[in-house]
Formats: C-alpha cells, structure tokens, sequence
C-alpha cells in the first residue's frame, strides 16, 4: 500500500510491525551475544588447556565479535522508537550501573548555570534547593613539553670570582630526554609491543622529529643504567626455594649474511602469594643464542630447590643425583601441559578416553581454585584429603587406558606422556608452595609473543640481552603492582643522580612503592 493513502490505523499497524521485527532481530543479536560471552569466559577459566598462544588468538577473535555485536546493538536500540516519547525520538537508554570513576584522576568543573524561565524574582533571590553531578571520563591528549634548566651565572666585583650551579645529572649525558621520555620509549617497545621506528612516526605527529637512531640509543643507555638492578632481581629470584621456567623463541639477525637465527628469551619467576609465602613476586630474563642445555645450566647455577618446568630434555642434568647426595635441583612437572595433548587428541578424534581424562583432571583443578591464596599449611592439607586419591585413581586408570591403546597413537603417546612423568607432575601434592602447572611462566612469555609478532626478530645478541633487562625490570614492577613506565623513570632519574651502589636494593620494585605514591600524590 502506497504511504501516501494509508489512514493514521493503517500507519501505526506498520509502525508496529516493523517495531516487532526490529526487536526481534535485537532478541537474537542479545541471544548470540551472551553466547559468545559464556564462550569467552570459558577460555578463559581453562586457560591451562590450550597453548597460550592459540588460545590467546581464540579470545582475541571472540573480543572483536562481540564488539562488533554489542555496537550493532547499541547502534539498533538507538534507532527503536518508544510510543512514551514524542514521535521521531529514539528510546532512551536504560540508566546503566556504572562505578564511580577513580577519586586520583583530575576534575574540571564545569557549571551549568539555568536559564531564568519565570519573572517573578531576580536571580539573586533564587533559593538553591541542591545540585545533580554527573562524571564523564575524557582522554586528554599526551603531550611533549620542554623542561628548562637554567643554571645562572654570578660575578663578585670584589674578587672577581664566578659563580654556578653544577649541571644537572641527566640520564644521558648532553642528552635532550628526560627520564619519563626514555621510559616511556622503553616500555611502549617492551611492554606494548611498539617499534622504534612506529614510535619515531607518533612523535612527529607532535611536531618533534626524533629518528629511529636516537631512539635506539636512548634504549641502549636505559638497559646500561639498569642492567645493576636486573642482577639484582636474578639474584633475589634465583634464592628463592620453588621456580617457574619456561622459554620461547626469537628469531635474531645472523651478522653478514642477511638471514636469520633462533634464539630463545628465558624466564625464571617467583609466585609466592599463590600460596601466601614470604617473598615478594619476581620474573627474571635471559637471552642466549641457542636452546642448548647449556644454557639454563648456566642460568641455574647457583638455584637449589623446586623447579616447575615442561619436559625439555636441556633440564635433566639438573635433576640427577650425585652419590650419596640427593638432586639440587626438584622437577615439578606441569599438568597444563599434560592436559593439552589430551585436549589435542579429544579435538581432532572425539575420543571419549581422552574425554574422560579431561574430565578428571578438571576435578584436580576445581580443588586448586579452591585453595589459591591460601596458606601453605592449608593447601598441604586440603591437597592430601582430596587431590592424592584422585591422583591415584587417575594413574590406576590411564595404565588400564594405555594398555588397550597403541603407544604408537596419538591417544597412546598422551597417556604415556602423563605416565612417563607421574613422579614430577604429583609432586605438587605433597608440598603446599608448589602450583598444579607452570602457567606463572607461560603468561611471562605472552609479552615477548606479542612483541615477536612486531619486531619480526632482534638485532644482535646484544640486543636480546638487553631485551632481557628491560623484560626484567617492566615484568617485575607490573607483578608488584606499580606502573612499568613511572617504575622505570624513578629508577633511570635516581641512577643518573648517583644513587650509591651500597643502595642499589632500595630501586628494586617491590622498595619503590611508597616513592611512586608520594611522586604521584
């Protein structure tokens, strides 16, 4: 029917109708969306089934589906008239729960004054019965700004002397950045991922031309300032009595021939407050040219303890007995790892055996979420009344599994893998400091994965050590709560200061936070 003739029942049907459809399609956009929600938050909770990485790429993929669903919605619920309003206006929206923004954040107040809509009185005669405060979060945009040190010069008539003020201590020496500049630089290559040469482009978007060199020597006198206190955080972590280690790879330039090598970025951490321990949490990296056992021999020299690692076959030497003395150094296996090959099998097969085992290892971690954060007495306690007979039901079971299965199958080789290990990966069982797996070091790692992506590869080995430094620094001050970028300022101002030696411990993250506090007070 033509607009033109229908009668004013005939137009409100239509309105109606589309009104239906429109909400029906908001209905199934609403549905879809809490979908992907519970989705979401399933990847989540089972972090430790998947490889970080792959699973990282799931989310990732999930996050922009829902976005762009929730800005369709948004966009749709818009546009749906509401008959309680004047015809043409969209519905309002719904009043959402919003929590109050962050009493640290500056205010702007802005006053808005009503127009006088009655002659009655003037305004001063107006009573003021209260007032409604609304908060909006805005982005002020980062700006540059030029510090000047301007040092005056005096002259005494009588003895002709001059006088000075000394010049001040600078991160680099005749330099232009000031330590929150080099931080900054440091912490968006390190931390987000950003290259030089991306970042020398924004700074020009500011008006300030910086080239790429700069830039890198800017980073190359930062690692040298705080190459001291990345030591210093080895040595802590490396004194500690349980590890986390893992490893990932970097590809870094070969010298003269235009090509490129594998090399590895190490991470040894400390956790102490998953099971309220003394200690404070750490991360300490290294980089080596090569994934040779070698190398964390080296890097573990001076370790005794409890190490929770995958199965690399670079780490046995550390774990065998010498006559007479028991091993240095305790491997704790990690069932994550365990886990994802049985995951893996269940995916590409829908093998209910591999079904079956996931479902008792689940069982093991619903009593670590239990227990995270607990003292270590209590979680000894709770893991042997309840995790050591689910741990020997579970290897009564998967021997009777393995024995119907080919060690030749995918199925085979998931179940001999977990067997072939079964001392270190129940070895957290029987001590309340251990963790169920080693995903303390993997989430370690996720930062350089990032930056991997970006970067492609590193320059030298020169380079990757002092990655390792910057990592050091930027992963220990986020674990200890503080700001990466205001951490490293502090640190890089104070060393240039001639901070003393002597007192090179009270730089170290877990020192800084009541000097970060003040500075931001």
């Amino acid at each position: 029917m033509d607009l033109a003739y229908r009668t004013p029942e005939e137009e409100v049907a239509v309105l109606r109708h589309e009104l239906a459809a429109v909400r029906a399609q908001l209905g199934t956009a609403a549905a879809e969306i809490e979908h992907l929600r519970a989705q979401l938050a399933a990847l989540r909770r089972q972090q430790y089934g998947q490889s970080s990485e792959r699973l990282d790429a799931d989310i990732a993929q999930l996050e922009l589906r829902l976005e762009d669903l929730e800005e369709n919605e948004a966009e749709r619920q818009a546009a749906i008239p509401d008959p309680t309003t004047p015809t043409g206006l969209p519905k309002p929206r719904q009043k959402a729960v919003r929590r109050p923004l962050p009493d640290h954040l500056p205010r702007e107040t802005i006053v808005h004054e009503p127009a006088a809509v009655c002659g009655c009185c003037d305004r001063a005669k107006l009573a003021r019965l209260g007032e409604d405060v609304t908060e909006v979060l805005e982005k002020v945009p980062a700006r540059l700004k030029v510090i000047r040190h301007v040092r005056p010069r005096y002259a005494c008539r009588v003895c002709e002397g001059v006088f000075q003020a000394p010049a001040p201590d600078l991160p680099i020496e005749r330099g232009r950045p000031g330590p929150r500049l080099i931080a900054h630089v440091a912490v968006s290559k390190y931390c987000d991922g950003l290259p030089l040469f991306r970042q020398s482009v924004i700074l020009a978007r500011e008006g300030v031309e910086i080239d790429r060199v700069t830039l890198a020597d800017w980073i190359g006198r930062a690692a040298w300032w705080l190459a001291p206190l990345a030591r210093l955080i080895g040595a802590t972590v490396m004194a500690q009595p349980v590890l986390h280690t893992d490893d990932t790879p970097i590809r870094t330039l070969a010298p003269g021939t235009g090509k490129t090598r594998l090399s590895r970025f190490w991470v040894y951490a400390v956790a102490p407050r998953s099971h309220a321990g003394p200690g404070v949490p750490a991360a300490f990296y290294r980089y080596s040219p090569d994934r040779k056992g070698e190398r964390p021999r080296d890097h573990l020299a001076g370790f005794s303890g409890t190490m929770h690692a995958d199965a690399f076959a670079g780490y046995d030497a550390l774990y065998r007995t010498l006559p007479g003395q028991p091993a240095r150094i305790q491997h704790a296996a990690c069932w994550a790892h365990a886990r994802r090959k049985l995951f893996e099998v269940h995916e590409a097969t829908k093998s209910p055996i591999a079904a079956e085992a996931l479902r008792r290892i689940q069982a093991l971690y619903q009593v670590e979420a239990e227990i995270t954060g607990k003292p270590t007495h209590e979680r000894h306690a709770v893991r042997q009344a309840r995790s050591t007979p689910l741990l020997a039901d579970l290897k009564a079971w998967m021997e009777a599994q393995r024995r119907r299965a080919s060690t030749k199958t995918a199925l085979g080789k998931a179940l001999q893998y977990a067997l072939g290990r079964w001392e270190a990966l129940t070895r957290y069982a029987g001590d309340g400091r251990l963790a169920i797996d080693n995903n303390v070091a993997e989430r370690l790692l996720r930062g350089i994965a990032v930056s991997r992506k970006n970067f492609l590869f590193v320059g030298s080995d020169k380079g990757g050590e002092r990655a390792a430094i910057l990592y050091t620094l930027i992963e220990t001050a986020k674990l200890n709560g503080l700001d990466p970028e205001a951490y490293l300022a502090h640190a890089i101002d104070r060393l240039a200061r001639g901070h003393l030696a002597t007192r090179l411990s009270e730089l170290l993250p877990w020192n800084c936070k009541d000097a970060l506090a003040a500075k931001t007070a």
